[in-house]
């Protein structure tokens, strides 16, 4: 055993490394995880411009990734059907009904021209060998959007997750060039369902948002549903609604739908109920309203790190001023060299250097004297003449030379100096041109991708709140509670989440659901709706020596059904006083003596600190109490309500 579990716990911290940092959590730098990464750079190896069967890509995928066709195919629709960087034909499915895609032999799809321009440049792409070693992969690709916000993610790790809500591109692109420009910004999620969105509780990426379905009011008693709160789909939204007219929390008359590409679902309310009222209840007790909680968390640095959409969008935007500079000196060097090249042409065939090549024996004489030529101008080469150099002039076809254009070749030096001037310019102001390059972007691109959430502060429906209340009925005499006890004592207007307090003369108490019909017992002296904030007041007499304790408590944690004590239990502890609220005064009575001065004293709760529940309280006096009685001296207006006094006999 000793050598067992050191194996384990290597086994396992392995196990869990690789599933946070290659399976599940998107990496920071290009916002994928290692499947789409694979996908998209497979796509782009095998691009020429028409559309590929998802099987072949799949297959072709799977040289990269080691965990089989039906992963690699799942991941592909899902991006798919984000409409950012793989374009589709064919059945994909329909996220807003649910409906799966056809099988991957069917159908069809090509990298966009948006991924194509932001996520790949093999010059700027560091690659490794792939799980077998025989093929090479990109361990990031050279992202130049923050893809981890454009398109979300959600994934499961060993003792973590992932689940990052998905933003408008024209906003993303907005908000790197506010930060570009120091200038505050506000990035709030977008859904391609549509819906109405609450933020007041999305701390940039992390926290919780409220989604609702876009519900329509198209008569007194119909309602039509025509977006969909975001992970929610027409069959389970329907489903939702079928299981609470089930469940007795509304009744409807019909339920229709006519979803086809947009959402149609029409719910008709019965009579009595009003379709103002329906949307509430549609809101507090089926999907059309959804609490979503989200969790941005990353790879950064090869760790998993727990991040904001403002750290996010820094980084990336960061790494794209970082890539966009790479890309100009690359250009700058190929520019530069480019007029390298044309130059020592334009030399060799102007001074007609070729011509003195006749008369060399050697290939090895014709390069000395094409260099001791060229050098003449190399002063004026951005490089040194190299061997290289020599050798490609040399390699110039007689049919070039001869119809060389020495005008056309300055024209082309002169063109090649204005590009260099530029790509010098850009780079001593990186920013700017980051921001112009963000701009183009957005004005190419951004007219497919318009805000579809609506942005709306509303107040969280709770079921508890709009729930059908119905009268509890308290029978003291036979001892039963509950919605079926149909006379009593007491009554209480209660929803099916309402709790109950039930306290009895032995200080004992219970908090249980509102029940159809229970026995509590004869000894009950107070049943109540639990009210967290409520302040009760009790004197109780503890022992056979009537000696009192008072205290103030709220009733605030608990477990249903459990029974629990007021005050430590004791055979003839009894309460003698139970009462809620501030402003109860209490006359006290003692036990009659022969050497007894004075027969009663004021007690005054609001005196007393509140306590915890489970504490014993203050003693009330040393002398033994007989009884005790409420007075008060508060208007009528001001008074706390009381609960009746109890016998101590």
């Amino acid at each position: 055993m000793r050598y067992l579990k050191p194996l384990m716990d290597q086994n396992f911290l392995e196990y869990a490394s690789y599933v946070i940092k290659d399976r599940a959590i998107p990496d920071i730098d290009d916002g994928l995880k290692p499947v789409q990464r694979r996908i998209l750079h497979t796509m782009k190896e095998a691009d020429d411009g028409k559309f590929s069967k998802v099987a072949n890509i799949v297959g072709s995928t799977m040289k990269l990734h080691p965990h089989g066709d039906a992963s690699i195919g799942s991941a592909l629709v899902v991006m798919a059907n984000k409409e950012y960087f793989i374009e589709k034909q064919g059945n994909f499915g329909n996220s807003l009904t649910g409906d799966p895609a056809s099988a991957p032999r069917y159908i069809e799809a090509r990298l966009t021209a948006l991924a194509k321009e932001t996520l790949f440049n093999s010059e700027l792409t560091e690659y490794a060998d792939s799980y077998d070693g025989r093929n090479k992969e990109p361990l990031v690709l050279p992202c130049k959007l923050p893809v981890s916000l454009l398109i979300g993610a959600e994934g499961i790790a060993v003792g973590m997750s992932t689940r990052i809500l998905p933003h408008n591109f024209n906003e993303v692109i907005d908000a790197q060039i506010a930060l570009l420009k120091n200038q505050p910004f506000q990035l709030l999620p977008d859904f391609i369902s549509g819906g109405i969105l609450d933020a007041g509780q999305y701390e940039e990426g992390n926290g919780k948002v409220l989604v609702r379905a876009r519900i329509e009011i198209t008569d007194e008693k119909i309602l039509t549903i025509r977006e969909l709160p975001f992970g929610v789909t027409t069959e389970s939204l329907i489903q939702s609604v079928q299981d609470a007219v089930n469940k007795g929390k509304f009744k409807l008359s019909s339920i229709n739908d006519f979803t086809a590409e947009s959402v149609e679902i029409e719910l008709k309310a019965t009579r009595g109920m009003s379709a103002e009222k329906l949307l509430k209840l549609l809101y507090a007790f089926t999907q059309c309203q959804v609490s979503i909680s989200v969790n941005l968390l990353l790879i950064q640095s090869n760790q998993p790190c727990q991040l904001t959409v403002s750290q996010v969008l820094e980084h990336n935007t960061l790494r794209l001023k970082g890539l966009l500079k790479q890309e100009l000196l690359l250009s700058l060097e190929q520019t530069r060299r480019k007029w390298h090249l044309r130059r020592m042409e334009m030399y060799f065939i102007g001074e007609k250097i070729y011509q003195k090549l006749e008369v060399c024996d050697s290939y090895e004489e014709a390069l000395e004297v094409v260099k001791k030529a060229v050098l003449q101008i190399e002063s004026v080469l951005p490089f040194p003449v190299g061997q290289d150099d020599i050798e490609k002039l040399l390699t110039l076809q007689i049919k070039r030379i001869s119809r060389y254009d020495q005008q056309e070749s300055q024209k082309e030096l002169d063109k090649l100096k204005v590009k260099i001037s530029s790509l010098n310019k850009s780079l001593k102001d990186i920013v700017r041109y980051t921001i112009t390059y963000l701009d183009k972007l957005k004005e190419k691109y951004g007219m497919d991708y318009p805000r579809r959430t609506k942005i709306k502060s509303f107040d969280e429906i709770r079921a508890q709140d709009v729930a059908e209340k119905q009268k509890v009925y308290w029978d003291r005499k036979e001892g039963f509670l509950g919605l079926n006890v149909k006379t009593g004592s007491s009554s209480f207007l209660c929803s099916a989440y309402d709790k109950m307090v039930i306290i009895r003369k032995d200080g004992s108490y219970q908090i249980i659901r509102v029940p159809e019909k229970q026995f509590i017992g004869k000894d009950a002296i107070s049943v109540e709706k639990l009210n967290q904030e409520i302040i009760h007041n009790v004197i109780y007499w503890e022992g056979a020596t009537k000696v009192c304790y008072a205290k103030r408590f709220r009733v605030e944690k608990y477990i249903l059904d459990r029974e629990y004590h007021l005050f430590p239990k004791k055979r003839s502890a009894k309460i003698l006083h139970l009462s809620q609220g501030d402003g109860i005064n209490l006359e006290i009575f003692f036990v009659p003596t022969p050497r007894i001065r004075k027969s009663s004293d004021i007690y005054i709760f609001d005196e007393l600190a509140i306590k915890g529940i489970q504490a014993r309280g203050n003693k009330v006096s040393s002398k033994s109490v007989q009884s005790v009685k409420v007075i008060t001296n508060l208007p009528q207006h001001e008074q706390q309500p009381s609960l009746p006094e109890v016998n101590p006999n």
